[in-house]
């Protein structure tokens, strides 16, 4: 990890205008990987231009799949991928090493589990420490082997079975990279499988799947594929990633006098929980649905800033929507009268740091309270919070605190500086350029 600081300086006044944020990360992942397992070639538009999503563009490749997608102007990716189809994936001549993405893993062994070959997966050390057993157990039960046997960490040994059995299985946590592995299997296995979930996560594989020819039936906290199904090559029109989009929301939202709008963004209910907690807290916020990309609701969000804002109650059953975003809304949350609880957060301990201890620790340093209470993450703001001179914050190598931290010093009066900044490029590489542009 780098030790490198940066510092970050305050933007000349209120934030106004609009912009538009890289293409999603979910779906550039799934899109390459689905496009990769399909018959025919598929055509790619907005695909995010990120470490995490060349690290799926590589796994692809290494295992046979043509891969040509090119830098376009406005720094999204273009182009087409071309699977193997029921020719399966050919076995890789090393292991392959997903750098940081725990999507490219996870989901690396569903696509993997229907073919007779051996791979390796394997990550930095970051993705190296989280947790796998979640992913392998499941498909254990379809008939996959993974060596060391019983291991929780990467690098471990994936061996498929054409012989795959359809599963029913109840996920022990709201999480859309298990339910969209297992479901990745169950399109080669015979017969159905099916998942249901303690709380709804991200649906997206359930939307992309039957435009790649793959019958699908889908309700809240439920999902289920019939196999053995032959994957087509589909076009997909990936949209602005939410996730992104909600740091430009919260800079605006912290900043008086701010007016901005971010155009074509993904308005998925299911990634958008950061609207409904920013709406509680008084934000002044609103979406507006324009178009669907495919099956995506897709349009604009505005924010103004300025609005007093208060804590609130986010419930366990809604953080699978927002849990991405939990580091920049705690940061908001420190800036609203009273406190804000984000109920059940543990899952946060299990991404590329621990996340809640993280927060609690960068709060810290502004001066203020944030504690664990079990599983719960509490936060009690200041709203005329007065941010100290000569901070570092440590980003722990962690992109999405990384962009939290610098908007400590973007939206505030005094600078910051953040060690290893240059993780943004994770998912957001151009962040603070788009910051200065709406300054």
């Amino acid at each position: 990890m780098s030790e490198e600081v940066t510092i970050i300086e305050p933007l000349a006044g209120p934030l106004c205008g609009t912009a538009t944020v890289p293409g999603d990360k979910s779906i550039s992942h799934r899109a390459v990987l689905f496009s990769a397992m399909a018959e025919g070639t598929s055509q790619l538009q907005g695909v995010l231009d990120s470490q995490d999503v060349r690290s799926s563009m590589g796994a692809v490749e290494a295992l046979g799949a043509q891969v040509d997608l090119v830098e376009q102007p406005d720094g999204s990716l273009a182009g087409s991928v071309t699977g193997w189809g029921a020719a399966g994936p050919r076995q890789p001549e090393e292991p392959i090493d997903c750098g940081n993405s725990g999507t490219t893993a996870r989901l690396l062994m569903g696509v993997l589990a229907p073919w007779p070959i051996t791979v390796e997966l394997t990550g930095d050390e970051s993705l190296t420490k989280r947790p796998m057993r979640r992913i392998t157990a499941p498909l254990m039960k379809m008939g996959v082997t993974f060596k060391p046997d019983g291991r929780e960490h990467l690098p471990l040994q994936e061996t498929g079975t054409d012989h795959l059995r359809a599963l029913t299985y109840t996920m022990p946590m709201a999480s859309a990279q298990l339910k969209t592995a297992i479901l990745l299997a169950g399109v080669y296995a015979n017969g159905t499988t099916s998942i249901t979930e303690p709380a709804p996560s991200r649906n997206h594989t359930e939307l992309m799947l039957p435009e790649y020819g793959v019958t699908t039936m889908a309700a809240t906290g439920s999902a289920s594929v019939k196999g053995p199904a032959v994957m087509k090559a589909s076009d997909v029109v990936v949209p602005g990633d939410p996730s992104s989009a909600a740091f430009l929301a919260s800079a605006a939202v912290l900043c008086p006098h701010s007016d901005i709008t971010i155009e074509n963004v993904s308005l998925n209910p299911a990634r958008i929980g950061f609207v409904r907690t920013l709406e509680r807290m008084g934000a002044d916020i609103v979406e507006h649905r324009l178009t669907s990309e495919g099956k995506e609701p897709c349009g604009t969000i505005q924010v103004r800033g300025g609005a007093r804002l208060r804590g609130c109650e986010v419930p366990s059953q809604h953080i699978a929507s927002l849990v991405d975003e939990i580091p920049v809304l705690s940061l908001v949350a420190a800036h609203a009268q009273g406190i804000t609880v984000f109920k059940d957060v543990s899952e946060l301990k299990v991404k590329e740091t621990d996340r809640v201890a993280a927060i609690i620790e960068g709060l810290s340093l502004l001066g203020v309270d944030a504690w664990e209470e079990g599983d719960d993450l509490c936060i009690e703001g200041q709203p005329q919070l007065e941010v100290p001179e000569g901070l570092v914050f440590d980003s722990h190598g962690d992109h999405r605190l990384a962009m939290t931290w610098a908007l400590v010093g973007l939206t505030g009066s005094i600078p910051v500086a953040i060690k290893d900044f240059a993780c943004v490029a994770v998912s957001y590489p151009h962040f603070l350029e788009a910051m200065k542009a709406l300054a």
